[in-house]
Order: C-alpha cells, then structure tokens, then sequence
C-alpha cells in the first residue's frame, strides 16, 4: 500500500479555534487520514500550533503572561480540544521546538549560500510610544484595495490580498493604538522569490491537472502578478532567531525569521518531533528527504492559506537546492460563514470549537461540517441548518435505524442475532445496492470530494431504512417468524456495516455501533463489495445489546437557546 504523508493548515496559538477553521483544514484531514488507514495505507497525519509572529506576543501581552509560558498553556488547550474533536493526529507539535529551529535556520543558510537570500536596508514603521519598530502584524489600518478598516500589515483577512503596513491607510499600533507613527531605516534579509519565480511557475504548472480548481487559480494569480522578493525577518522578541554564525549583525539586533517562513518547515519540524520521541523506529527524513516516488503529500487548508503553501514554501523548498519533499494535492476550502458573515477569532465571531462541544457531542459536529463543506464555494453555518441536518441524517436516518431493530429484535427474539430464513431477492436487491453506494463512497473519499462522500455514506444509511420499510417485520413477523429474523438479522449486518464505513466521519459512533454486537474476532477495518453483498459479517446466534440513543434530536427550545446564546445573525 501507499505511503500517505498528510498536514493541515497550522493553527494559530492565539486562542482556540472557530468552526470555519476546524472544517477547513484539521477536521476532513483526520477523515481522510481515518479513511487511508481503514484502506490499509501507511499514513502520517501531522499538525501543530503556529507559535512565533505577533498573534503569540499580543495574545501574551493581552493574558499577562511570557510569551513562552502563553504559548505552552495554550498549545495544551488546543490540543485538548483536538482531541474533543476525535482528531486522530499521529503527531501535534509546536513551531517553537528545537526542531523546527534547527531545520528553519538550514534552510535559510542554504538559501544564503544559493544566491536566494540578501540583507537590505528598509524603511519600516517605528512606533516612539511602543519604543519599538513594528513587524507587520503590529500595524493595522484601512486596506488599500477594498477599504476594510481592521486589516493587518501583512494580509487583509477580508480580501486576502498580500500587504506591506506602508501599503495601510490611516495606520495604527496594534499594541498602544497610537497614530504617532515614524518610517525609520533598519536591516532585513529578503528570501528572493523573483529569481525563483519560473522555477516555481514550472512546478504549479505540473500540479494544474491534478490540484482542484481553487488552489491552482489562487497559485497562479500570485504568479500571474508576479512573484516579489519579501522580507523574511522582523523585529520581535519570540521567534526562531537568525543564525549568528550566518549574520551575526542582525542576531545582535535579535532579528527572528518570518513566521510564514519558518510555519511551514514546521511540518518537516513536527515529523523529526514525532520521530525523536522515538528514534530507534521512526525515521523522519524517510517521509521527507527524496522521498518523491515514494510519499504522496497531501496538504489541507482554507482559502487564505494557499498562496503560502503553493508557492512561497515550494519556493524555500526549491532555493535549498534539496530533494525535500513537496506536495502533491493540495485541498483547499472556501470559507465556513456564520449566517453569511465572517468567522472571526479576533472579533469573536461564530460558534468556538470548545463551545461546540459543550453544547453536543464530538460526532454531531464532524458529520455536519463535512457534510457540509465549503469546497466549490463559501456555505453557511445556520442554527436553523445545523438542527435540520442532525434530526434528519443522524437522529432519524442513522439513530432510528440501529435503535429500532435492534430494540424490536430484542423484544421479539431474545439477546442473540436471529437464526431463520434464506436471503431472497430483496436481499440481493439491497446487496447490490449497498455494494454500488460503498463503491459511490470510495470513489468520493479517494478523490476528496468531501460532500459528495457524506452523501453517498447517507444514502447507505438511507438504503437499510427502505428495506427495513419493504420488509416491515413488525408485520412479517406475524405471518412468517423465520422471515422476520432474516429480516432483521440482515439489518443488524448493516449496522455492523455502517460501523465500519462511517468511522471517518463519527469515531465514537461508529465504535458504538460495533461494539452492539459481541463478535468473537472482529478485526474488520474495511467492508468488499463482495461482503457487502453477502451481509454475513454478524452471523446467527451472535449476542447483542442495545446501545443508549445515538443521537439525540434536537428541539425547537435547543434552536432557540442556540441562537440566543451565539446570535441568529452575525454582528457588524
């Protein structure tokens, strides 16, 4: 089987995450991570928090604590909610590890000694009441392009369009407020991505018949509009700090990298964190050092994330003049809205995947967010939509299923899997159904086409529902007992199927589900065609139980408590 090397977008340290970035990076790798394992593929799915660059400092400073001490707190407060979530990471790092230091500074020698780094004299924005030059997220201000007020020096998070805090109308500090802003000269060094640019135009070129539509677009507008050499150092206190034996000038000034040059090596950062808590049998170099035959690497991340991921890391990557492994598909998502407006962590926006699972369990959220992703164009989180999705597809599709037959099984029958009966056409009907929509589900997962998966995967629950209909041993039972227990004991087979297949998206649930039935050697981790013709995986005589209700629905009080407590409609 193939190697699966997987990442997802890092999350920032700056406070726990919105649904919008669960459902745009972390949350459909774990499923397709999930998936590739059941499929038996070797699969490293790595992630972890975004640690340097002003976020970290401004939520330290907000918190009143070290920068270190912040973001060690709240590295575990994320990763507790990771694991809330049933994110199935083989390894969770920290950009701020000796690790991804090393390795950052590697790349930015081998750069210098390429030709592809240079230090330059800039004139950048000096705050006299802060005493200090301002990177640019320290600088907020009008963006220039579309005239939202609250834009970072570096990125407009509402038209994602790259910025200079030079480029910001009516700038201020994001530290003290102050307007008092000076433009003085001080030293950087600048990754040259200009001379880098065919090399890079060449390799996205390669990747325009494989990457879906909006990651290749979005890497060729940056291309298009040519790529410009950047400053990959700032004026901070928290970061990986240039080399001295490199530049010993600006490490006496305490010049750190760019946190979007060194967040992404994090990813090779994160593997050598996993493998050296295991030296003797993890090799981290095996996924990542010309391995380009070998690992397919697949990336994860929301819109506003591609440029950096196609095109100023594979830059870095191609400048070392290293076979360092890049990426092959890049997934990419449009944006999860709150009732049409924003998710925001700054502006605390939208539902936090904390409160999320205060309010419901882990499986609730996974399956609506995939069932609903934002892949071909922005969707929207409503209340009204969330509470419609759960009742239907969950509570009564899925939940009523596996509670009915297995409660009136037990009623009728007794504790054991009921003997009786031989498979007909309507079996065999339903096996080529079932047979036909796994394969449907397959093709989906395979292909990341997240959406469409979740639609084949309820129309599998959809098609156990029909037949148990069709059938109605409720009414066979009074006049054929032996067809009534085929029929049940058929639909007690699909529910062990539905276990299997749907772990991707409910974890929990589907453990639940499988752990009904007292199966002597169930090591299943995937379901053949041919086996889901047959539906004998749960033979006669097999003991069971009846698991508590799977899911619960959802009333009109809990819409309108949800709604009350989060908004209806999102704020200006």
């Amino acid at each position: 089987m193939a190697r699966h090397l997987i990442t997802s977008a890092l999350p920032y340290i700056n406070g726990i995450k919105h649904l919008g970035n669960m459902v745009g990076s972390m949350l459909p790798a774990d499923v397709y991570s999930r998936y590739l394992r059941q499929r038996g593929h070797d699969v490293l799915y790595i992630c972890a928090t975004d640690e340097h660059g002003t976020p970290a400092e401004l939520a330290a400073k907000e918190q009143g604590l070290p920068v270190d001490e912040f973001c060690a707190q709240a590295h575990d407060a994320q990763k507790a909610v990771y694991d809330g979530f049933a994110l199935a990471f083989d390894y969770f790092g920290r950009s701020s590890s000796p690790e991804n230091r090393d390795i950052t500074q590697h790349f930015a020698r081998r750069l210098n000694e390429n030709g592809f780094i240079e230090e330059r004299s800039i004139r950048q924005v000096y705050s006299p009441v802060d005493g200090r030059f301002l990177p640019d997220r320290y600088v907020e201000g009008t963006c220039p392009h579309c005239g939202y007020d609250k834009a970072r020096g570096d990125q407009c998070e509402n038209c994602t369009r790259v910025l200079d805090p030079t480029d910001l109308i009516n700038p201020r500090s994001a530290i003290s407020g102050s307007t008092d802003l000076e433009i003085r000269e001080t030293k950087h060094l600048f990754l040259l991505q200009s001379k880098l640019e065919n090399e890079v135009r060449e390799w996205v070129s390669k990747h325009d018949k494989d990457w879906p539509q909006l990651a290749s677009s979005i890497a060729h507008k940056w291309l298009t509009e040519g790529l410009h050499d950047r400053a990959i150092t700032r004026d901070l206190d928290w970061g990986v700090p240039v080399p001295a034996d490199t530049w010993p000038e600006l490490a006496a000034e305490g010049k750190v990298f760019y946190v979007w040059f060194d967040a992404p090596i994090e990813y090779i950062g994160a593997t050598k964190e996993w493998a050296d808590q295991d030296p003797s049998t993890r090799d981290w170099k095996s996924w990542w050092y010309d391995v380009d035959t070998d690992v397919r690497y697949t990336e994860f991340m929301a819109k506003d994330n591609v440029p950096f991921h196609t095109v100023m890391f594979p830059a870095t990557e191609l400048g070392v003049r290293e076979p360092w492994k890049k990426v092959d598909y890049v997934k990419a998502f449009n944006w999860l809205t709150y009732y049409g407006g924003k998710f925001s962590t700054s502006q605390k926006r939208g539902v936090f995947t904390d409160q999320a699972l205060d309010i419901l369990p882990a499986d609730y959220w996974r399956y609506f967010l995939i069932a609903n992703a934002p892949e071909s164009d922005d969707s929207s989180f409503t209340w009204e939509h969330f509470t419609a999705t759960v009742n239907k597809d969950l509570a009564d599709t899925l939940g009523n299923f596996v509670n009915r037959v297995l409660s009136f099984s037990r009623k009728r029958f007794g504790d054991d899997v009921p003997a009786g009966g031989t498979p007909g056409e309507a079996e065999a009907k339903l096996g080529d159904e079932i047979a036909a929509l796994l394969a449907e589900y397959e093709s989906h997962m395979e292909s990341l086409q997240f959406r469409k998966a979740a639609a084949a995967l309820r129309a599998l629950w959809s098609a156990g529902n029909s037949y148990l209909e069709e059938k109605a041993p409720w009414l066979e039972i009074k006049t054929d007992k032996d067809g009534a227990a085929l029929t049940l004991r058929t639909a007690m087979n699909l529910i062990h199927l539905y276990a299997v297949v749907s772990e991707p998206f409910i974890p929990a649930t589907a453990k639940t589900m499988r752990e009904a039935f007292a199966l002597a050697d169930d090591t299943a981790t995937w379901v053949s065609a041919d086996e889901a013709k047959a539906l004998t995986a749960v033979p006669a005589g097999t003991p069971f139980t009846v698991p508590p209700v799977l899911f619960a629905k959802l009333t009109d009080e809990d819409l309108e408590t949800y709604k009350t407590r989060f908004g209806g409609e999102p704020t200006a």
